[in-house]
């Protein structure tokens, strides 16, 4: 991976274009899940004391998905995390200055940074619990959002945050989910909860555990959930191999 350059504050606005491509950008919408609900992490920008999803530019020398996971890592502290580019957004709109880009300062707002960007999006899946929300040099807080309570965001983030969920929702059809989002080991209705939760509907619990066995990629563990009622819950783990060649190769879920 391109290591990157450290650079002040100040230069990042003055100079940073001679570092990375002018007029590109990635932002990245991190999805995690806890106590039911489904989580996006945001920053809270300085100047305009607004909302965003953590984003950053990409080095002139580097692939782009490389730089989508050297965010990532920035954002998260994790490693081998499972990224998904989902829409290209080129709205001339999107022009940054208009939410305060500039230099500190500097109250023209002059910089390689306040001029219109084309912006790659990718989602990606954490697990809650493994995650330490951390603010930048350009953001006063980060933290973990409810999906249904997500404020009015910077630029066209709302419209981003959107097109990525849907993006998820598609992908669960085709492909498993919940490796990065739930514990090790969890319930069968812990699963099903978190499918509801992305899909925003409620699922026959007999079909559900059905269709999910029949994939083989799932582990019943011969323990059942602590604390709970006599007849607990079993306890169950993806089967790691069984779960990578299904992220290549696919399935069909149709739920």
């Amino acid at each position: 991976m391109i290591k990157q350059p450290r650079l002040t504050l100040s230069e990042f606005f003055e100079k940073g274009d001679q570092f990375y491509i002018p007029q590109l950008s990635i932002d990245c919408v991190i999805f995690g899940f806890h106590e039911g609900e489904l989580k996006v992490l945001l920053l809270q920008w300085k100047d305009s004391k607004k909302w965003c999803l953590p984003g950053g530019f990409v080095l002139k020398q580097e692939h782009i998905d490389d730089a989508a996971v050297r965010i990532l890592q920035n954002r998260t502290g994790l490693n081998n995390i499972y990224l998904q580019q989902f829409y290209t957004f080129g709205d001339p709109e999107r022009a940054r200055k208009t939410h305060g880009a500039r230099k500190p300062g500097d109250v023209t707002g002059k910089s390689w940074l306040t001029e219109r960007f084309i912006t790659v999006g990718y989602w990606a899946l954490v697990e809650f619990s493994k995650v330490d929300p951390t603010p930048d040099d350009f953001s006063l807080d980060c933290k973990w959002w409810d999906i249904n309570k997500v404020p009015s965001l910077i630029l066209d983030h709302n419209a981003i945050l959107d097109k990525a969920l849907s993006s998820l929702r598609i992908h669960i059809y085709d492909y498993p989910v919940g490796k990065d989002l739930l514990p090790q080991k969890f319930t069968m209705p812990e699963l099903q909860t978190l499918y509801e939760t992305i899909l925003g509907k409620d699922l026959d619990r007999r079909n559900f555990q059905k269709k999910m066995l029949s994939m083989g990629i799932l582990e019943r563990l011969k323990e059942r959930k602590q604390g709970g009622a006599h007849k607990a819950p079993y306890l169950y783990r993806f089967d790691s191999k069984k779960y990578q060649l299904a992220m290549k190769q696919g399935l069909k879920f149709g739920i």
